[in-house]
């Protein structure tokens, strides 16, 4: 690697200075990554272990909990490690390492969110063909292609980035960032923020064209249901991952409403915090709350658990 002739270690800033302020965020981040851990691990426990969600739906709901803890894993234990430590320094090689990791793992959820929509639009347009079409074989083909998808799109930015001189090597983020290490540059790189700029808007309106497709016609399809109840079921079955969807698209939307250049490092740093933070919690409560397989699933469980350390 050409990179290390002039920096060979970086420095991630973090989010504050003040020592009070770090015990704050190390505490909430510590106890919002325990349960986004707990939380994404108990889903993937259950559609695992219960008969009733072995389905489409819950395969991928396992698989985008894989993702969750992956992600968050990716950056919030590294930046715990350095408030306890209050040791900002790291190696080249481990910055480039989390970013491209967070980077797959995030790309891959976008596209499974499309995948997601799709397997809602089976099973409510076409209940009748719905195993058929979504089968074990297709459904580990189309997460496979998430990943295949996420991996290419990061090897122009991986192949550039290797080859990058540093001529500063403080980074004003809490972790490895893309735009920020960029600016660390010896060289013009306003043409590679443009290109990853764009490559990050056709990955987001792809996906949302494929959700908002098939949202579309599952809509259409329930409102010429005959009855109330039937409309309602339906919903049910869709609303949390509606919910999942709004979040993961809203933080990313706002990502590139650009503030003013002083309000712009600190956006960022708040915009990761909730997606590498907050909604990884949020979305196993989201979809055991609001689901009554799930629940069930996770009562039966315990019982299960309880009787058998009883004995």
């Amino acid at each position: 690697m050409r990179n290390h002739t002039l920096v060979t270690t970086l420095i991630l800033l973090g989010l504050t200075e003040d020592r009070k302020w770090q015990i704050v965020i190390f505490l909430f981040l510590l106890i919002t990554y325990l349960l986004s851990i707990t939380g994404n691990l108990t889903i993937i426990l259950l559609t695992l272990l219960d008969s009733q969600l072995k389905t489409p739906m819950y395969f991928f709901l396992q698989k985008f909990s894989f993702l969750e803890i992956s992600l968050t894993s990716t950056c919030i234990p590294r930046f715990l490690v350095s408030i306890v430590t209050m040791d900002k320094t790291i190696s080249i090689e481990a910055c480039f390492t989390q970013l491209f990791s967070a980077l797959v793992f995030g790309i891959a959820q976008f596209f499974l969110l499309a995948v997601m929509s799709y397997d809602r639009y089976v099973a409510i347009c076409k209940p009748l063909h719905y195993t058929t079409i979504m089968n074990t074989r297709v459904c580990t083909l189309l997460f496979g292609t998430c990943c295949l998808i996420a991996l290419l799109a990061i090897c122009p930015g991986v192949i550039v980035s290797l080859q990058m001189e540093f001529c500063d090597n403080i980074i004003e983020h809490f972790i490895c960032d893309y735009s920020p290490i960029l600016q660390l540059s010896c060289d013009d790189t306003r043409f590679m923020q443009l290109i990853n700029f764009v490559f990050a808007i056709i990955i987001l309106l792809i996906t949302l064209v494929l959700v908002i497709s098939s949202y579309g016609k599952i809509i259409s399809t329930i409102l010429r249901f005959p009855s109330a109840q039937q409309k309602k079921k339906a919903f049910s079955t869709c609303s949390s991952h509606m919910i999942v969807i709004s979040i993961s698209y809203g933080s990313c939307i706002f990502m590139y409403v650009k503030p003013s250049a002083e309000e712009r490092i600190a956006f960022n740093k708040g915009i990761a915090i909730l997606t590498i933070s907050i909604a990884p919690v949020l979305n196993p409560f989201i979809y055991t709350l609001r689901n009554k397989q799930v629940k069930e699933a996770l009562k039966d469980v315990i019982k299960k658990f309880t009787s058998a350390t009883s004995k």
